[in-house]
C-alpha cells in the first residue's frame, strides 16, 4: 500500500484542474477569424482552394461544421485568414458555426434553445452512447481521451456507456456511411427519453469530405432534433467537454 502511495505521488497532479481555461498550444487550429477588409478576388481564391467548400465564395464566411482545419486558406492569405486558438466552439444552433469576415465573436450556445428538461435531468450526471457511424477513428479517439486520467470527465458524472439502455443521449461520429444508417436508428430508439444527440466532429455535422457520396444515408440528422455541434476534424476533448458543459449549464 505505501509503495503504490509513493508511486502516486511521484506522479504529482496529472488531471486538468480547470477544464474552462486549459491553455492549449498556440499551434491549435481553432476558431477562424476573417480580416472585414477580405477582397471579392481573395475570396474566390480562398474558396476554389478549400477542399471542402466550407468557405462561402460570395460572403468570405467559413463554415466551421464543414471545415477540416487545413489551414489551406490561412497559407494563401496570411494577413486576411487566420485560426486562433480557440477550442470552445462548440454550438447548439448550426448557423452559429459560421464564421463571417469581420467578426471575432466567440462561438456560443442560444440559452434559448436548450430543452428545459435537460438541466433539470442531466446536470449531475449524464450518461451517453458513441456511435461511429462510418467514421475514421479520429474523433472516436479523442472522445475516448475525454475520460482519461488528464481531462477526467467523468469528474462530473458524464461518462459514456456501452448499452443504449443505460444512456442518455447519443453522441454520433462519422458521415453516416448506408450500412450504419439503420444501426443508428436501432440504437438511438433504444435510449429511454428524453435524451439528446450531439453531432461529433466535422464529418458528423455536415458530411465532411464525404458529403454529397451515394454512400452516405443522413436521413437520421434531418429528422431529428441536434442538441450540440462540436466542430473540429477531430475535434478536440476540450472542445466537447466545454461544449457538454455549456449545455449542461456547469460553471
Amino acid at each position: 500500500m505505501f509503495k503504490e502511495i509513493k508511486v502516486l505521488k511521484s506522479h504529482g497532479i496529472q488531471y486538468v484542474k480547470n477544464l474552462r481555461m486549459q491553455p492549449v498550444s498556440a499551434l491549435f487550429r481553432g476558431r477562424p477569424v476573417i480580416s472585414g477588409d477580405i477582397t471579392k478576388d481573395e475570396i474566390k481564391t480562398v474558396s476554389f482552394a478549400c477542399p471542402v467548400m466550407a468557405i462561402d465564395g460570395k460572403s468570405g464566411s467559413i463554415d466551421m461544421g464543414r471545415c477540416v482545419f487545413c489551414k489551406e486558406c490561412s497559407f494563401l492569405l496570411p494577413d486576411k485568414i487566420r485560426f486562433t486558438n480557440d477550442y470552445r466552439i462548440s454550438s447548439n444552433v448550426r448557423e452559429a458555426l459560421i464564421i463571417k469576415p469581420g467578426s471575432e465573436n466567440p462561438v456560443q450556445l442560444d440559452e434559448n434553445r436548450i430543452r428545459k428538461e435537460i438541466r433539470r435531468l442531466f446536470k449531475s450526471a449524464l450518461k451517453l452512447r458513441q456511435v461511429s457511424a462510418g467514421g475514421d477513428n479520429s474523433c472516436e479517439m479523442e472522445l475516448v481521451a475525454t475520460g482519461n486520467v488528464n481531462f477526467d470527465f467523468g469528474r462530473y458524472g458524464i461518462e459514456f456507456v456501452a448499452s443504449p439502455r443505460h444512456a442518455d443521449g447519443i453522441v454520433i461520429t462519422g458521415p453516416i456511411s448506408e450500412n450504419m444508417a439503420e444501426p443508428l436508428d436501432i440504437t438511438y430508439n433504444a435510449i429511454p427519453s428524453p435524451k439528446i444527440i450531439i453531432l461529433a466532429g466535422t464529418d458528423a455535422i455536415s458530411g465532411g469530405i464525404f458529403d454529397g457520396s451515394p454512400a452516405l444515408d443522413r436521413r437520421f440528422i434531418e429528422q431529428n432534433h441536434i442538441d450540440l455541434f462540436v466542430p473540429g476534424n477531430p475535434l478536440n476533448p476540450l472542445t466537447f467537454i466545454n461544449g457538454v458543459m455549456d449545455l449542461l449549464g456547469i460553471k
